[in-house]
């Protein structure tokens, strides 16, 4: 007997407009790869090295829509079915937890192959190219890549049980994703080399990403590793610790579905001016922000608005935004202080590049999830009709919007200045280089946050919106760092500067001296192309903010 979630699982995502639109857009990149260094001139490249730099070009691209792409489906998955009460009636059915697992699953893992089998005719032209090996090569990478599949499935499919919303669901599923398939890899840089328990566990953790897999088998391996990385590849242990944590993952979830799903025991609390005196001093004292302490009124000068966004959103809320700010502040010192007690044989320059990574990191990563929602939100809650019933006029609503995300993404950005102060100390010359990038991160800031409000002002549904938002900008900030991946072979200098060029991480780089980034001049062209696309897209925030206030 067939299982009847998976037709009906499969079908829901072939029927999704988005669904469709990424397999077209991943082909068509896939496609434009190859074409870039396709022999024009009917002669083949004997030396095998025009297809290595196709093929890495490829390998990366492919990493990238697997990692951002495909948990996209996964991860809302239960949450929408329980949202619509669907759930219920599932669990109710004759079909028993694990087979609804098990269609969800294959159902989500089915539309993951078609998207890996847009990628074939790409991979076949590299392969025709010749230099490439059809088994240690391609056969490995798509062995890594489909296990890195079936993690992550599973990964966005726990999530789901977890979470109550479903933009929720996605920006948690991305966090996971960044945590496990890229930031895992940077204790290891830090640690390696050393003996003991720690630089141990730093190693497992980066043969935990695919990210290394795939270095290794494009050759990249030995990419910041201080000529200290050996022959041996981490597939194998990638292999294991993914086939583990696929099934843990999966049990986990299983035994998660049932009726306890839908009983949430919520603790009444109680509000710091109810407890006693004693108590109130303890909290008073060790709490900066006491978040079970009443609020005071909105002050005539302060936007409604925004304060509303900071009150009704968790994140938004400032004891969680001091958490942050506090590990954000100690990261950036502990990698400075790396950097000049000799625990990394780096230079400052290579410590600076990191942090504006960590910074860019944080930035496209949080501001999605703050962005994308701030119309699609009130629009799907029935919210914007009453707040177009307020006296406040649309730009005051607008406004209040846009400083709420700007001072909670602005909050995380300077929290790591306290590392290039230190920087500053250590290096005084490097004050005008600090200086300028702190001008590229407040641009970038800008930057997404407008194209994020813009995107996501497009869309009924949070889930959509959200989503929509971290595929444009996953695109726009790490389509760039693809090509200059490339540079030289298959790119040319002018294409890689032309690229950085799209947003401000490229300018930052350079400004920092980063390596590989210290021959491109990208000041003050990208300050250019960053101003104006973020005025494009702010207006189009201000059209679409119009459009939909307008009375009907």
């Amino acid at each position: 007997m067939t299982n009847p979630v998976i037709h009906r699982e499969f079908v829901g995502i072939l029927r999704n407009r988005k669904a469709i639109a990424m397999l077209i857009v991943m082909s068509v990149a896939f496609s434009l790869i190859v074409l870039l260094r396709w022999p024009t001139d009917g002669q083949v490249d004997l030396s095998g090295m025009r297809s290595q730099q196709v093929y890495r070009v490829f390998a990366y691209t492919l990493l990238a829509g697997v990692l951002f792409v495909i948990p996209a489906f996964p991860a809302v998955s239960f949450i929408q079915e329980k949202n619509s009460g669907t759930l219920a009636l599932l669990l109710n059915s004759p079909l028993s937890s694990s087979t609804i697992f098990a269609g969800k699953l294959i159902a989500s893992l089915l539309f993951a192959v078609l998207l890996l089998l847009t990628s074939l005719p790409a991979a076949a032209a590299c392969y025709a190219m010749g230099g490439i090996d059809l088994h240690s090569q391609l056969g490995l990478l798509y062995l890594a890549l489909l296990t890195c599949i079936v993690q992550y499935t599973t990964l966005a499919l726990l999530v789901s049980t977890y979470v109550q919303s479903t933009d929720a669901a996605v920006r948690m599923t991305y966090a996971a994703v960044f945590a496990f398939g890229i930031l895992a890899t940077g204790p290891y840089y830090l640690l390696q080399g050393q003996a003991g328990t720690l630089p141990l566990i730093a190693w497992w953790l980066q043969a935990a990403s695919p990210l290394t897999v795939i270095m290794d088998l494009v050759g990249h391996g030995d990419v910041g590793s201080l000529a200290l990385m050996t022959d041996n590849s981490t597939l194998a242990e990638y292999l294991l610790i993914s086939a583990v944590s696929s099934i843990a993952f999966g049990t986990l979830t299983v035994s998660r579905l049932n009726h306890r799903l839908f009983d949430r025991a919520r603790s009444k609390g109680k509000m710091t001016e109810d407890r006693e005196t004693l108590a109130r001093g303890f909290r008073r004292l060790f709490y900066l922000v006491d978040p079970q302490r009443r609020k005071s009124g909105i002050p005539f000068y302060a936007n409604p608005v925004m304060v509303k966004e900071f009150r009704t959103r968790k994140f938004g809320r400032i004891h969680w935004l001091l958490r942050l700010v506090a590990g954000c502040a100690v990261l950036s010192l502990l990698l400075t202080f790396a950097a000049t007690t000799g625990v990394v044989d780096w230079g400052v320059k290579t410590i600076g590049g990191f942090m504006v990574l960590l910074q860019i990191v944080l930035i496209v990563l949080i501001t999605p999830s703050l962005a994308s929602g701030l119309i699609s939100a009130e629009r799907e809650s029935g919210g914007w009709e009453l707040l177009r019933m307020t006296p406040m006029s649309p730009l005051k609503i607008v406004r209040g919007k846009l400083l709420s995300v700007i001072w909670t993404v602005g909050l995380i950005l300077f929290a790591t200045v306290p590392g290039y102060v230190v920087m500053i100390y250590i290096q005084p010359a490097m004050w005008l280089q600090v200086y300028l990038v702190m001008i590229c991160l407040v641009l970038a800031t800008i930057y997404t946050v407008c194209v994020a409000a813009a995107v996501g002002s497009l869309f009924n549904r949070t889930a959509t919106a959200t989503t929509t938002c971290y595929i444009v900008l996953i695109v726009l900030f790490l389509g760039p760092l693809l090509i200059w991946m490339g540079r030289d072979a298959p790119f040319s200098h002018g294409t890689v500067e032309a690229a950085l060029s799209i947003n401000p991480t490229g300018a930052a780089l350079s400004i920092i001296e980063a390596p590989g980034f210290e021959i491109y001049e990208l000041v003050p062209g990208a300050w250019w192309v960053s101003g104006i696309v973020s005025l494009l897209a702010l207006a189009a925030f201000g059209c679409q903010v119009w459009r939909i206030g307008r009375p009907v």
